[in-house]
C-alpha cells in the first residue's frame, strides 16, 4: 500500500461541562456519516497542528479559539485504506458567535451523556482520558470496515475494554 497517511486535527471546545459536537449529517460518502465528532480537519500543506486546529475551528464554528490545549495524538486505522494521524486539542477559551456549519450540525452536549450518542468505540477511551486530565498521551484505534473496534494501544500498550 503506497497510499500517504491523512493529517488532521480534531478539537473538543468545552464550556459549562459541556463539549461543543459536530453531528455529520451533511456530507454523503463521509466516514463520519450520522456519527458525533469534534471539530477539525485536514492540514493544509505546511501547516503546522495548531495553525490547522485554529483555520479549521474558524472554518467550522466561526469561533477564534483563545484558550486550547493539545492533549494525544490519535492514530485512526480504519479497513487496509486509511490511516489517519489526528493531533487532538480541547480549549476552553473562544471569541464570536457559532455560525452554522456545511459538515453537520453543531450542538452542545453535558460531558456526562457524550456516551449516549452515535460516536466512534475508541472515542469513549480518549473521553475518558480526558476527563481524567490525563497528560499527553498516544492511542492507537484500529478497526475494521463495519466501525468495530478490533484493537487500542495506549502509549505502546494494548488496552483493554475493562479499563475504561
Amino acid at each position: 500500500m503506497d497510499k500517504a497517511p491523512q493529517l488532521t486535527t480534531l478539537c473538543y471546545i468545552e464550556h459549562d461541562d459541556k463539549y461543543l459536537m459536530l453531528h455529520r449529517v451533511k456530507k454523503e460518502n463521509d466516514i463520519n456519516k450520522d456519527k458525533y465528532i469534534g471539530i477539525g480537519g485536514h492540514f493544509e500543506y505546511g501547516e503546522s497542528p495548531d495553525e490547522c486546529l485554529l483555520r479549521e475551528a474558524r472554518e467550522e464554528t466561526g469561533l477564534t479559539l483563545t484558550d486550547y490545549r493539545a492533549r494525544a495524538i490519535i492514530t485512526f486505522v480504519y479497513g487496509e485504506n486509511v490511516v489517519e494521524y489526528m493531533h487532538l486539542y480541547t480549549a476552553t477559551g473562544f471569541e464570536g458567535e457559532i455560525l452554522e456549519c456545511d459538515e453537520g450540525e453543531l450542538v452542545w452536549i453535558e460531558k456526562d451523556r457524550v456516551d449516549e450518542l452515535d460516536i466512534w468505540e475508541g472515542d469513549l477511551i480518549f473521553f475518558d482520558l480526558l476527563n481524567k486530565d490525563t497528560e499527553f498521551f498516544s492511542l492507537k484505534l484500529i478497526y475494521d470496515t463495519d466501525d468495530r473496534l478490533i484493537k487500542a494501544i495506549l502509549n505502546g500498550k494494548e488496552y483493554g475494554r475493562d479499563e475504561r
